[in-house]
């Protein structure tokens, strides 16, 4: 919700620069109130022309006039739908958030195990609905398979390849699973896995972009130049905020790790 009104606000301020001030009756949404913020830009655009002037392409002497662009937020939801792009590129930033919470700590804790993916004959499930997980000392935690002993040695398979730096040993249906000694090296592996996991998912935001934009040139015949071009410098916007906000993240679990 914080990069959808991040996001509308730019937008707003792009097509809204007009000679006169036109929002100054509107209702304000009370503050902290996110859900009627973001309803009450939807009313402004849905009220109101909204005018940009822009710069004609052919116009290159300083005395040659401008192009005045009318753009009716009716149009901009026809061509492409910016909450649902911005909804696409913050569950990027979410699926970081939670592989650096779940996938890369320094520590690992019992918690860490519970959705390493298991393959077995009936399908993929997570560690925890197949086996119990408990930590016997800093050092150990055990995965009790004894509900699913079919499933140990696929359990163990699992935790091995979970890019955790993990070896299980199995006895009988209880998989042993020594906890790694905190070392320099380990911190800098799990520094390097987290660059690699934002890289993936810049990957994922490019795609998201790509997306939108591929949306909007679909209207290239039927809108506009400067209609398709505002709308994209728009969408770039919204992915150069998602990559920066992943680098601030970045950073943080880098410094986190390397202590």
């Amino acid at each position: 919700m914080a990069l959808a009104l991040r996001c509308l606000r730019p937008l707003l301020s792009l097509l809204h620069r007009s000679s006169f001030a036109m929002t100054r009756g509107l209702p304000r949404a009370p503050a902290g109130s996110p859900a009627l913020l973001l309803e009450g830009c939807r009313q402004c655009v849905h009220q109101m022309l909204l005018s940009r002037q822009l710069a004609t392409k052919k116009a290159k002497g300083k005395g040659q006039s401008q192009a005045k662009v009318n753009i009716s937020a009716a149009l901009v939801e026809d061509i492409i739908n910016l909450e649902e792009t911005s909804g696409g590129m913050q569950a990027v930033i979410e699926a970081l958030k939670e592989d650096f919470s779940r996938n890369l700590s320094v520590r690992t804790s019992p918690g860490a195990l519970d959705h390493i993916t298991v393959m077995t004959k009936d399908g993929k499930f997570p560690l925890n609905q197949l086996g119990q997980i408990s930590q016997k000392s800093p050092q150990l935690m055990l995965v009790n398979m004894a509900n699913f002993p079919e499933s140990t040695a696929a359990a163990a398979k699992a935790i091995r390849d979970s890019g955790m730096n993990l070896n299980p040993e199995v006895d009988g249906t209880m998989i042993r699973v020594p906890v790694p000694k905190v070392t320099r090296e380990h911190r800098e592996s799990l520094a390097k896995l987290a660059k690699q996991s934002t890289n993936k998912s810049k990957e994922a935001l490019r795609k998201v972009r790509s997306k939108s934009i591929n949306q909007v040139k679909k209207f290239k015949n039927k809108v506009s130049e400067d209609t398709i071009w505002l709308l994209e410098k728009q969408i770039q916007r919204m992915a150069d905020e998602a990559a920066t906000e992943m680098d601030k993240l970045l950073a943080a679990k880098t410094k986190e790790l390397l202590g």
